[in-house]
């Protein structure tokens, strides 16, 4: 499992422009939905005074076939806002999408419906059902720009459907009439009329959606700003808490070995004769004071990003050798088993960084086992360098496996973590994500735990030297090799 060993920034990512686009594209066509209702509510109540007007006027049987499919199409619509209501009114933006450009013909079918009036009444009703049917039409064309061009490909597929429908009828009445020649220029004024009318809905439509979607996006800029300042409040708290756990467990760590050191001097300066039981303890509480500033200057220099890195070829087997002949006194020390093994490569990385991250993860594994052994190797898997850091010690409960990585954090029941400064892990989290690596954990409590350390192929890229591996078998490091090596 990897594990996420850097603390959250303050830095807002800005949403992409798809994502932008969706979530605009998302409240436009809620606007839509929203405006659907009165719109149906306009053309309930003014279907029932057309069918009226023309009733004995027009052709019977075309007036029923255009009254039942209005019918059916208005109740079908009234059913697509309690789909959109039960389903997708909350829901993102390509859900949204989706259910528009599925059942979009639908407004392509009433826009030109409702331009049929125009087939029945056109030089064939009393010129007051004619005039009513233009009026409807007009109106029809006006609530489509208030109503639709929230969603321009909506809009544009009504109001084309509408005027193709009109034009039509003008064209198809004008040439049945019985005596075309009178009526011809009255059909070609009105289709001049319709033509201007049909622009100026275009250019309207466009103008208003403009207008919505300048809306929305200033809307979503607003709570990307808001959005932002909130994680930056969040992190100047954090920071500051940060800061003063830190200089507090800083000041805390230091006392004691200066306290210690202070009460040697004292007793040396009373009893000269005991020089030689005091000298180890002042030595000890000095190292512990060293210790102590360099883990802290590391971390200075890491954060204010001064920490220098020098790339060359790293040699593993002789990195291990070195390692071993640190940590093997420690070992036979605490009477536990340490074995290292890795096949011959060539790494391009900062030896330093690389000797600091693996000893700090060493001396944890040390620190923390009181029975078995430690394991240190190198392994390949894929295009992925792995070095793993195996102990038997006490374990790492889930609870504890992110804290872990925090300054100064100690788990306070854990036995070995009394000389501990909790920088260690802190410092190797630092260090991986400096030089591109990623650093993993698997833990159990009472089990053991395995570290590792994955250097991705783009890490070992350079002019001078790209990786290096032979075939041979893993080669097992033991002492008498190891000091060979160094």
């Amino acid at each position: 499992m990897l594990v996420d060993t850097q603390p959250a920034t303050h830095q807002h990512l800005p949403a992409s422009p798809e994502v932008r686009d969706q979530w605009v594209n998302a409240q436009l066509i809620g606007v839509l939905m929203d405006n659907m209702v009165p719109s149906l509510l306009a053309a309930t109540l003014a279907l029932p005074v057309l069918i009226f007007m023309m009733a004995g006027e027009v052709d019977f049987v075309s007036l029923l076939i255009w009254t039942g499919l209005l019918v059916t199409m208005l109740v079908y619509r009234y059913r697509l806002i309690g789909i959109y209501q039960l389903r997708y009114d909350s829901s993102e933006g390509p859900q949204r999408m989706a259910f528009v450009e599925r059942y979009q013909w639908t407004w392509g079918v009433m826009g030109f419906l409702w331009g049929g009036g125009v087939l029945l009444s056109y030089l064939k009703a009393s010129p007051a059902t004619q005039f009513v049917c233009g009026i409807v039409v007009l109106g029809q064309g006006l609530l489509t720009l208030t109503a639709f061009s929230a969603y321009l490909p909506v809009f544009r597929r009504y109001v084309h459907a509408l005027v193709l429908s009109v034009f039509l009828g003008l064209a198809l009445n004008t040439l049945r009439a019985t005596d075309p020649t009178p009526v011809v220029e009255q059909s070609l004024a009105l289709m001049a009329l319709l033509m201007v009318f049909w622009w100026l809905l275009l250019v309207a439509g466009n103008r208003l959606h403009q207008i919505y979607r300048a809306s929305f996006e200033l809307q979503f800029s607003n709570q990307e700003l808001i959005d932002s300042l909130t994680q930056q409040t969040r992190a100047s708290i954090r920071a500051v808490a940060t800061k003063n756990r830190f200089l507090a467990s800083a000041a805390h760590d230091l006392r004691q070995p200066v306290h210690a050191l202070s009460l040697y001097a004292d007793w040396l300066a009373t009893e000269p004769e005991m020089a030689r039981d005091i000298s180890p303890r002042i030595l000890q509480s000095t190292r512990a004071i060293n210790e102590l500033f360099d883990s802290l200057f590391d971390l200075t220099r890491i954060d204010a990003g001064n920490y220098k890195v020098r790339l060359q070829n790293v040699d593993v087997l002789q990195l291990f050798a070195e390692l071993a002949t640190q940590f093997e006194p420690v070992a036979a020390g605490k009477s536990l088993k340490f074995r290292t093994y890795a096949k011959p490569t060539t790494l391009w990385a900062d030896p330093v960084v690389l000797r600091r991250i693996l000893g700090n993860l060493l001396s944890n594994a040390f620190r923390h086992t009181r029975r078995g052994g430690v394991l240190l190797g190198l392994r390949r898997r894929e295009d992925v360098l792995v070095f793993e850091v195996w102990d038997t010690g006490v374990g790492i409960a889930r609870e504890h496996q992110q804290a872990i990585f925090q300054e100064f954090f100690r788990v306070s029941q854990h036995q070995g973590t009394e000389d501990s400064l909790g920088l260690g892990l802190t410092i190797v989290s630092k260090l991986t994500t400096l030089m591109g690596y990623q650093l993993a954990l698997s833990s159990e409590a009472e089990r053991g735990s395995v570290f590792r350390v994955l250097l991705p192929a783009y890490t070992q890229k350079s002019e001078k030297s790209a990786l290096e591996t032979a075939t041979t078998p893993d080669v097992v490091v033991p002492r008498s090799a190891a000091q060979a090596s160094g």
